[in-house]
């Protein structure tokens, strides 16, 4: 009696339908939904085995316990697989299948349709992002909604600026492909007199390094845009302006810092156009970056998804004119009647989403700080320091290859006289032969498959009980090494430069600190000698010296800062080595007294509860039982009672807000901190402790980089070169490096206010191993 309603087709489902679009009646499909598991719901089922598969079983046995009745009968690989997952298919159909004895509160009946409370549906609409929710209330159709308030824990909820802004939905442009001098000279003339001009350039190359500009798009009003094609190369191409001679009479509306300019991204488009001989100036806003300030966990900061959240509108994807894959052409192939509305439609775009954005943030004054006096102007320095790049000892990185690759071969034959025979170290498969059938070794952690895991931390939990798992562990940490820096970096330095240029994130990372990839510099290990070892190829030309400036336990000193805790803070004012001090305080010693073991200890400690580790995470890190862990925890709060508060008050106030802020106002939305899963809420509670400090230290060391590059600014015996993590690193000319050392210092440890000094820790050297 029961048939399923598609909402969105407007079509039914029968018994019947249900046969013929799933190939299975309806009392099977709880069997067929446990056959095929779930990979989103963590539902096992059975490997390799798809629809078509489920119901041939069921078609053939009926159910589930006539399939497993016949399973020692079936043949080949999904046979072997069925048999594997016997014993967990039960569990994989308790957890697909729907509970229909839960005794309710409520009848049919009880749920009628009642008056709307709009106060209240907009608040869970803009939490929850139901955007079409947020339309409907706005059109003014439906119940008049009864008064009443928001409950106490959801009164401040993300700004609107989260969801789709409300209202009709945004509709294609008008859009004009400029191909005469006419054009151009109209064009020209109304950017000489509009307030603000987005500007977007299309190119060869995603890479700045080797991007030619093909074409460059403006947008002056909502609604209207111009595509100027200046290298399309395709046969039958229609006449073009010439490339250079047009970007030339571009060249001072480019320059003119009076002229305000929009782009979204606009740390590619600075670079690209300084290949071509145009410094931008006046750059005013990025939409990127005022998305990424506004709530950077909200949605990816890419033109495709902003316009659709912020908009409601649909992009001309790129693949759908240039295709994809193999087939994929460069866009100077594109055909101008297709390149026209693409390119224009960027610059159109990027002008909406300012319109949709900016005025969110000027109604959040901490945030508009943020991004006006932090991300918009660090847009050029990191522009500069990409088209530097750093200069690579490849000969040395090929020397560290070799030494590499002979250490993996050595740990390979332990490797195979421990498990008594050879072995491919890199096959999952043959590990879990190994390790779990043959050595017999307990497996903690399981695949989504239900197989048991090999991973880093699989392998971690049990490394103390056989030899085997460390050496799989040190064997792959050596891999990576190799494969991703001794083997890839020098295939990526430039031609021209002899240099690798990596590219730096601003909107990536919800903490705000910055990320970079080709070559990703901020995971280069420093805590091993391998790693340490790669980053003496980062190196100085002759003449010239590294310098490596590094705060000193920055995290630290901010959590004593925001947790005002009068023992931490002595310790700093004091000089004293904090973590020293910390084991005295927790192992009730003089510092005189505390062990290098104790030391470690205590930094072990004092990190941990920055990350929001838990005892059972400090009882693994240290060796110890957890409730030895626990008693070393509950000393540390007992001396430093201010940090226990600080922590539990950013519980409470991130439950009660629903983010969290660094010391200068960048927010981290945490949605799920009011999650019913322990899991869930758990990790966003750990966040809400960390992302403070991570998002302060972030905010002061770009700061920092502003102040360093505006030193710099008329200099040329020094560069900044890289920023990773809590140190920037610097090329200095060896005349200048005593001014350059103390202007550095002074510029990092005056980049924030803070209840205890920064302290920079500098060195230099002729390569950055040696200068860290």
């Amino acid at each position: 009696r029961i048939e399923l309603v598609n909402t969105m087709s407007h079509t039914r489902l029968d018994r019947q339908g249900i046969a013929a679009k799933y190939g299975v009646w309806p009392e099977q499909f709880i069997d067929y939904l446990s056959l095929m598991g779930d990979r989103i719901d963590n539902v096992p089922g059975v490997s390799k085995c798809g629809p078509k598969t489920a119901a041939k079983w069921l078609e053939q046995y009926g159910n589930l316990e006539g399939i497993l009745a016949h399973a020692a009968t079936m043949a080949g690989k999904i046979g072997e697989n069925l048999r594997a997952a016997r014993e967990q298919l039960p569990l994989s159909k308790a957890l697909v299948t729907i509970r229909t004895d839960v005794d309710l509160a409520l009848k049919p009946t009880d749920l009628t349709l009642s008056h709307r409370n709009t106060d209240r549906l907009r608040a869970l609409y803009t939490r929850y992002g139901f955007n079409q929710g947020l339309k409907e209330l706005d059109s003014g159709t439906g119940p008049v909604s009864s008064p009443s308030t928001i409950p106490s824990n959801r009164t401040a909820q993300p700004p609107a600026h989260a969801d789709v802004p409300v209202g009709k939905e945004a509709e294609p442009g008008r859009y004009e492909c400029i191909t005469t001098i006419a054009a151009l000279q109209r064009w020209l003339q109304h950017m000489q007199d509009a307030e603000l001009i987005a500007v977007d350039t299309e190119t060869t190359s995603l890479q700045t390094q080797r991007a030619q500009i093909v074409g460059v798009s403006f947008a002056i009003k909502s609604g209207e845009a111009a595509y100027i094609p200046l290298a399309h190369d395709y046969p039958g191409v229609p006449e073009q302006l010439p490339r250079e001679a047009t970007l030339a009479q571009l060249r001072p509306l480019l320059e003119d810092p009076r002229r305000p300019k929009l782009l979204q991204n606009a740390k590619y488009d600075i670079e690209v156009l300084a290949k071509h001989g145009i410094a931008l100036r006046g750059l005013a806003h990025d939409s990127m970056l005022e998305s990424y300030v506004l709530n950077a966990t909200a949605t990816r900061h890419d033109m495709d998804s902003l316009a659709s959240r912020y908009l409601g509108y649909n992009t001309i994807k790129y693949a759908e004119v240039a295709g994809k894959g193999a087939k994929q052409i460069p866009f100077s192939q594109v055909a101008l009647d297709e390149a026209c509305p693409y390119a224009a439609e960027d610059a159109d775009i990027t002008l909406r989403l300012h319109q949709a954005l900016w005025p969110q943030l000027q109604r959040e004054p901490r945030l508009r700080s943020i991004y006006e006096t932090i991300e918009i102007p660090l847009i050029p320095v990191l522009a500069r320091m990409e088209q530097h790049g750093v200069l690579i000892d490849a000969a040395e990185l090929c020397c560290q290859s070799r030494d590499l690759a002979e250490r993996m071969h050595a740990i390979e034959q332990q490797a195979h006289s421990e498990a008594g025979h050879s072995f491919n170290l890199d096959s999952p498969k043959q590990l879990q032969t190994i390790l779990f059938e043959q050595l017999k070794l307990p497996a903690y952690r399981k695949t989504p498959r239900g197989q048991a895991s090999t991973n880093e931390e699989a392998l971690q939990a049990i490394a103390e009980r056989h030899p085997l798992p460390r050496l799989i562990l040190e064997y792959r940490t050596l891999a990576k090494l190799r494969s991703t820096y001794t083997v890839k970096l020098p295939k990526m330095i430039d031609a021209d430069t002899g240099r690798v240029h990596t590219s730096y994130h601003q909107a990536v990372a919800g903490t705000g600190r910055l990320s970079s990839s080709d070559p990703n510099l901020q995971n280069i290990p420093v805590r091993s000698a391998e790693g340490r070892r790669i980053r003496s190829a980062f190196i100085a030309p002759p003449g010239w010296q590294i310098l490596s400036a590094d705060y000193s336990q920055i995290e630290l000193r901010i959590m004593a800062h925001l947790s005002a805790d009068p023992g931490l803070l002595a310790a700093f004012h004091a000089g004293r080595d904090v973590h020293r001090a910390t084991a005295a305080e927790v192992f009730g010693l003089g510092e005189e007294q505390v062990t290098s073991e104790q030391r470690r200890a205590a930094k072990t400690i004092n990190f941990g509860l920055i990350y929001g580790m838990s005892a059972f995470g400090l009882a693994r890190q240290l060796g110890i039982g957890r409730h030895e862990a626990q008693a070393y925890m509950d000393r540390y709060f007992q001396r430093y009672p201010g940090v226990q508060a600080y922590m539990e008050s950013t519980r409470e106030r991130a439950q009660r807000d629903g983010y969290v802020e660094t010391l200068f106002g960048r927010r981290l939305y945490l949605g799920e901190i009011a999650a019913r899963n322990a899991a869930r809420r758990a990790g966003a509670e750990r966040a809400a402790i960390n992302a403070p400090m991570q998002g302060t230290a972030a905010d002061i060391i770009k700061r920092a980089m502003l102040a360093v590059d505006a030193w710099l600014d008329g200099h040329q015996d020094a560069y900044l070169l890289m920023q990773v993590h809590d140190e920037l690193v610097l090329e200095v000319r060896a005349d200048a490096v005593d001014s350059v050392r103390e202007a550095v210092r002074g510029c990092m440890a005056g980049a924030a206010a803070l209840a205890v000094p920064l302290i920079v820790d500098i060195g230099v050297g002729r390569d950055w191993n040696e200068a860290h």
